[in-house]
């Protein structure tokens, strides 16, 4: 419960804030329409009305959750008007980038820390790749996929899944490959240890806790990439389609309700993650 509280603590006041936000923005369309009645409407008027606008500048949390039960639980999973189906579609790509970013991530890592060569060429390269903005990355992976004949819309979000995910990855497992000490390290020289086994029963094993971690950040950022993926590509299916179908033709409250999807989407994986790495540390004796 302790560990609970701290984060309703947080949610409540988003959604307090939500709802404040919600009716600041929203007033002045209600002040405009009694303007041009020739009425003056009371406080409690105006938030009445800001609450149940059907165009909302910000739709407040119940509508929200309102359009994200009727795209999700009262629309069927094959339709292409459901959340799930478009979740389903960025979750593909999603895990697919993640894998692609995780290995390369973790690649690098091993060979950052083993070759000197590396580290001073690779880990620079690999930094300043992460200054660079996603969106203007994310049109030149698909005209190049396009170019050499990949017609796959999945492999361009991937690509671009990857590339944001595999970063936070990378650093994390270096650190963590990075953690033994001296002492440990002369220890398994003292064994006469091969550099597998010091690889393996030492470097490995303590690298866990930090790749798990740098795992939860880099699985958040694949999904933020498969969206931003989706967005260029003209894509008809995903929750990137589904935000920008929402912003040149529907209401905003679609908008609104992909974005929540995404969030819970990204909540689910983080969670996932965080689940694994809790069985293994503690099957490793690492964690309680």
């Amino acid at each position: 419960m302790k560990s609970i509280l701290p984060i309703l603590s947080v949610v409540a006041a988003i959604i307090a804030l939500w709802y404040a936000g919600a009716v600041w923005m929203n007033s002045s369309w209600t002040l405009e329409q009694a303007q041009r009645a020739g009425t003056k409407p009371s406080l409690a008027e105006i938030i009445a009305d800001t609450m149940h606008q059907e165009r909302a500048v910000l739709p407040p949390p119940h509508q929200v959750v309102a359009e994200l039960w009727d795209s999700t639980v009262n629309k069927r999973i094959s339709s292409k008007r459901s959340l799930v189906f478009h979740g389903w579609v960025t979750l593909h790509a999603t895990l697919w980038g993640f894998a692609l970013g995780a290995a390369v991530g973790m690649g690098l890592a091993v060979s950052i820390v083993y070759f000197r060569v590396m580290d001073m060429s690779v880990m620079p390269w690999a930094i300043i790749s992460q200054t660079v903005p996603i969106v203007a990355i994310a049109p030149m992976i698909i005209v190049v996929t396009n170019l050499i004949g990949i017609e796959d819309r999945l492999v361009p979000k991937a690509m671009i899944s990857a590339y944001l995910c595999f970063f936070p990855i990378l650093v994390g497992m270096v650190k963590g490959l990075r953690s033994p000490d001296a002492m440990q390290l002369d220890l398994m020289k003292t064994y006469n240890a091969s550099g597998a086994q010091g690889f393996f029963k030492l470097r490995l094993p303590a690298s866990l806790p930090y790749l798990f971690t740098s795992m939860k950040i880099g699985i958040a950022a694949a999904l933020v990439g498969t969206i931003v993926g989706e967005l260029p590509t003209g894509a008809l299916r995903g929750l990137g389609a589904r935000i920008l179908v929402g912003d040149q033709f529907g209401p905003p409250i679609r908008i609104w309700s992909a974005l929540m999807a995404a969030s819970i989407l990204a909540a689910a994986l983080v969670g996932v993650v965080g689940l694994i790495q809790r069985v293994t540390l503690k099957r490793m004796g690492m964690a309680r």
